[in-house]
C-alpha cells in the first residue's frame, strides 16, 4: 500500500474523527479570538486609565492597583507558553473543578472547556497590547472633536476612539486568529481532541503516522491561507474608505449632554 492509498484509507475510515478535530480547532480559534478581543478592549482601557490631579488617595490607589493587575496578567500570559498555562490550569484546578469527570458529547469534554478558557485568556493578554497600541495610534484631536459635538467621555470612547483603534489594529487582530488556529494544537497535552490529537486516534492501530500528519498539515495550511486571505480582503476594503473617521460622526448624532 503506497502513501496515497494510506491517506485515502485514513480519510475513508477516520473522516469523522478528522472533522470533529477540525470543528474543535475552529471553535477554539474563533471563540478564543473573539472573546479574547473583548477582554483585550476592557483591559486596554483599564491600563490606559489616567490618574488626575484632583483624584484622592483612595482613587489613585485603586487606579494604580487596576493598572498593576492588568500589567501582571499581560506579562504572565504573554511571557509563558500556552502549553504550560494549560497544564497548570488543568491539573492545578482538577481537584476543585474535576475537569476529567465532565463528559457530554463528541469532543465537548472537560479538557475541551478548560482548553477554551486557556486559549481565551491567553489571547486576551495579547489583544490587550494590540488594542492599547491601536488606542495610542488614534489622533488625540478625535476625542476633542467628539467632546465638541456633545459626546460624553464614555460615548466618545465607544463611538469614536475604540472603533478607530480596532480599525488601526485589525490586521494584527486577524493575525491572532491565524495564530490561534495553529497554536490550539498545543492543547492536546491536556486531552483536548482537536485536529492535532485526531491523528493519534486515527493512527493508533494502523500506524499510518506520516500520512495522518500530512492530512492535518494540509488542513492547517488551508485554514491559515483562508484566514490570511480574509484578513487581506478586509484590510483592503477598509483602506479604501478614506473618510473612515468622519463616517463615525455621521452615523451617530449625540444629544448635548454633560461630561461624565
Amino acid at each position: 500500500m503506497n502513501s496515497f492509498e494510506k491517506i485515502w484509507a485514513l480519510i475513508t475510515n477516520y473522516g469523522t474523527t478528522f472533522l470533529e478535530g477540525l470543528a474543535a480547532t475552529l471553535i477554539l480559534a474563533l471563540f478564543g479570538t473573539f472573546v479574547g478581543l473583548l477582554l483585550g478592549i476592557l483591559f486596554a482601557l483599564l491600563k490606559e486609565i489616567k490618574i488626575k490631579e484632583d483624584d484622592n488617595k483612595a482613587v489613585v490607589f485603586f487606579k494604580k492597583l487596576l493598572k498593576g493587575l492588568v500589567s501582571l496578567y499581560v506579562n504572565i500570559f504573554r511571557g509563558t507558553p500556552m502549553m504550560v498555562q494549560a497544564m497548570i490550569i488543568y491539573f492545578g484546578t482538577e481537584a476543585l473543578l474535576h475537569w476529567s469527570t465532565i463528559q457530554s458529547f463528541s469532543f465537548f469534554t472537560g479538557a475541551f472547556w478548560c482548553g477554551l478558557f486557556v486559549i481565551t485568556i491567553n489571547t486576551g493578554a495579547y489583544m490587550t497590547e494590540i488594542v492599547r497600541s491601536g488606542l495610542n495610534g488614534v489622533d488625540k484631536g478625535q476625542l476633542e472633536a467628539a467632546k465638541a459635538l456633545g459626546f460624553s467621555y464614555s460615548r466618545s470612547m465607544t463611538y469614536v476612539i475604540i472603533p478607530q483603534a480596532i480599525r488601526n489594529s485589525l490586521p494584527t487582530i486577524l493575525n491572532e486568529l491565524v495564530v490561534n488556529i495553529k497554536d490550539s494544537s498545543v492543547l492536546n497535552v491536556i486531552g483536548v481532541t482537536e485536529l492535532y490529537l485526531s491523528v493519534s486516534i486515527a493512527t493508533n492501530k494502523n500506524y499510518f503516522i506520516v500520512e495522518g500528519y500530512v492530512i492535518i498539515a494540509i488542513i492547517y495550511l488551508l485554514l491559515t491561507l483562508i484566514a490570511s486571505y480574509v484578513t487581506k480582503l478586509i484590510s483592503r476594503k477598509l483602506d479604501g474608505k478614506k473618510a473612515f473617521k468622519l463616517s463615525i460622526f455621521k452615523h451617530y448624532k449625540p444629544k448635548l449632554i454633560e461630561e461624565e
